[in-house]
């Protein structure tokens, strides 16, 4: 039977990540039923506490900004307790060091070297805590001739190919409009994280786990990677429309554009058979020949489009059985029946802000009767420190007044 605290209940993990990518590993195991403890700097916290704007205040706070919260910071520590401690000194090295020893996972993205120089090294945590998996996140990997390199993520996205096959044509790189290097590299620590705790249950033993920003956009590259490793070719940004399937991209009607994607022969004819066109048309019959003519597709489809509404556009393309969509803005994509029904939404008591709204998670889970088992329960984004007494109260075995949370993982 699913465990409706989640897959990872009773699951530790120390939080020493700041920023996005790290951060973010820690919020996915965090919806996933794990206790998460945020160890933050005393003073700043997480270097996201400052990103902004847009940054919200409690109603009738001072209003001199001493209590305003980032919502960047929101955006990749929904679920966690937070502790401020300062590693440098003795005190901090010993409560973090009593985390460690109860520990399941400990995450972590300094740069190569600043965990050893504060006496937390590899072979120190795993001396600490055998059973313990690491994760460990760089901007370009551990080793190698660039491997110390500081990671943000544009420069990433930049570094690793994502930019030049990104905007509106091979003179015009453009950057994702997410964090998207950060984000893949927190998605695909997880990924290590949960196979290293899996192989924890066969040998008894935990293990470090590393991944970078390159390594994460590389990593899906797909068949942008094998276009030049197999075929010699260089991928580069051509805007709106796919490099390899044709008609498939957003295209101009009467009022605006909708997005089709015609991804195989038999949508091809769908489409043809519904707006008037030979399927057969000399020189367009086939994807390759319709990719090698790309600029004339395009043409061609929004010479049929240009008598059309969006909507009614849309409903006719539905019909016919083709996949379409329009571009929705991000209040569309939040006020949308669907993105609420799939549970993209979860509301959150704040300690300063209230009941808040965050992004919820992207996974649901269902039992073998088809009960849905997903996590209803989320903890808000956490203050700084909020949470550092019951955390230090229980790290010294004292009482931690009945809180549910944390005797779970504890």
């Amino acid at each position: 039977m699913p465990d409706p605290a989640g897959p990872l209940a009773g699951t530790l993990v120390v939080d020493l990540t700041r920023a996005l990518a790290g951060p973010h590993a820690g919020m996915v195991l965090a919806d996933l039923g794990a206790r998460v403890v945020k160890v933050e700097t005393p003073g700043g916290g997480d270097d996201t506490r400052g990103w902004g704007p847009p940054f919200v205040e409690p109603e009738g706070g001072p209003g001199d900004g001493s209590d305003r919260q980032s919502t960047y910071f929101m955006s990749c520590n929904r679920g966690k307790e937070s502790v401020a401690l300062d590693l440098k000194s003795d005190d901090g090295r010993r409560y973090l060091t009593a985390l460690v020893e109860r520990a399941d996972v400990l995450l972590e993205n300094f740069r190569t070297g600043v965990l050893d120089r504060l006496g937390f090294g590899t072979e120190r945590l795993l001396e600490l805590n055998p059973r313990l998996v690491v994760l460990s996140i760089t901007g370009f990997g551990h080793d190698g001739p660039e491997g110390g390199r500081a990671g943000y993520d544009q420069i990433a996205q930049g570094e690793a190919g994502l930019m030049s096959i990104t905007g509106s044509g091979p003179d015009d790189p453009q950057r994702v409009g997410t964090p998207i290097a950060d984000l893949l590299a927190g998605m695909t620590g997880v990924h290590g994280v949960l196979a290293a705790l899996l192989e924890r249950e066969r040998t008894g033993r935990g293990q470090v786990v590393r991944t970078s920003l390159l390594a994460s956009v590389v990593g899906v590259h797909a068949f942008q990677g094998t276009k030049w490793t197999v075929a010699g070719e260089v991928g580069r940004a051509q805007g709106n429309h796919h490099p390899s399937i044709s008609p498939y991209g957003l295209f101009r009607c009467a009022d605006g554009s909708v997005q089709i994607a015609v991804g195989s022969e038999g949508l091809w004819k769908r489409f043809c058979d519904g707006f008037g066109l030979d399927p057969a048309l000399e020189g367009f019959a086939t994807n390759p020949e319709r990719v090698a003519r790309r600029e004339e597709v395009v043409t061609l489809v929004e010479e049929l489009f240009a008598s059309w509404s969006a909507p009614d556009l849309l409903a006719r393309l539905a019909e016919i059985g083709v996949p379409a969509g329009k571009v929705r803005t991000m209040d569309e994509v939040y006020t949308w029946e669907q993105t609420a029904s799939q549970g993209l939404l979860v509301d959150v008591d704040h300690a300063t802000l209230g009941t808040v709204t965050l992004p919820g998670p992207p996974l649901r889970f269902f039992d073998a009767d088809g009960a849905e088992t997903t996590r209803r329960e989320h903890r808000a984004p956490p203050l700084l420190d909020g949470d550092g007494d019951a955390v230090r109260a229980w790290l010294n075995g004292e009482s931690l007044d009945g809180d549910a949370h944390r005797e779970q993982g504890a």
